[in-house]
């Protein structure tokens, strides 16, 4: 059963990551997920369905537009392909345990990649991935909590949304240049998530976006890539570390704990 889901995630996360393509590509640009269908940003023409099966078509054409012959950045099957990975592991760490989780987690890593995709580029987390993720979080939670007949988990949730919130909120007045807002909203939709599942999942997801982003960011130092007061974006190490608590959550704590 549970290969099953993986499988099934799998397939349907290679296509929601076709659609992220299209969010990180029109949102940070203002414009309508929706209308045009997809087409090639340089001569406009719409892209046919042949063309738009996740990372073969790509592959196919050998990472160009078939009209223009325009280079298509090898992000977009790359995204593709962590989406559909993501959601399998998602599926696999959910059905068993928490099969009513499902739906609220895939829809929060789909945000996350969405995030990490327009942070990396454009060095902004915006409000139309952010909110419309917060927004459907609350009932996708409150939905597993009945299938789960766990209502502490919900409350659970509030709470370590607030209280992820008001760290990063504290941290963004003392130090508004290391950490922008977009950062602090973005904490609510972790500690969201991360307090369904447990107190320990907030603070080890936390910790390891920090502990992630340093480890990073001295190693580009290090290597020259980046000087010591240049902005690297944060919002792909909090996601990084969320993402490692909601996969890897249970063992991490288990052996911090000595158990």
């Amino acid at each position: 059963m549970t290969a099953a889901v993986a499988g099934v995630c799998f397939v349907l996360g290679l296509v929601v990551g076709s659609f992220l393509n299209v969010v990180a590509w029109r949102i940070p640009r203002k414009e309508s997920v929706v209308r045009p269908p997809s087409h090639c940003p340089e001569c406009g023409t719409p892209i046919s369905p042949r063309d738009n099966v996740p990372i073969v078509s790509w592959l196919l054409l050998r990472g160009r537009c078939r009209h223009c012959g325009t280079s298509i950045a090898a992000r977009y099957p790359a995204v593709e392909l962590a989406t559909g990975l993501l959601w399998a592991a998602v599926g696999i760490r959910f059905a068993e345990p928490a099969p009513g989780a499902l739906p609220a987690f895939l829809v929060f890593t789909s945000a996350l990649v969405a995030i990490t995709a327009i942070d990396l580029e454009h060095y902004i987390i915006p409000n139309r991935v952010v909110y419309p993720a917060g927004f459907l979080a609350v009932p996708l939670l409150a939905l597993a909590s009945a299938v789960e007949d766990d209502w502490w988990a919900l409350a659970r949730a509030g709470i370590g949304a607030v209280g992820a919130w008001a760290f990063f909120f504290v941290l963004h007045v003392i130090s508004p240049r290391s950490m922008g807002f977009g950062d602090v909203r973005l904490s609510f939709l972790l500690g969201l998530h991360l307090g369904w599942l447990g107190g320990g999942e907030v603070a080890g997801g936390l910790f390891f976006g920090f502990l992630y982003g340093a480890v990073v960011g001295v190693a580009l130092i290090v290597a020259g890539r980046r000087k010591r007061r240049q902005h690297i974006p944060f919002g792909p190490f909090l996601a990084a570390g969320a993402m490692t608590f909601v996969l890897f959550g249970e063992p991490l704590l288990r052996a911090y704990r000595g158990n």
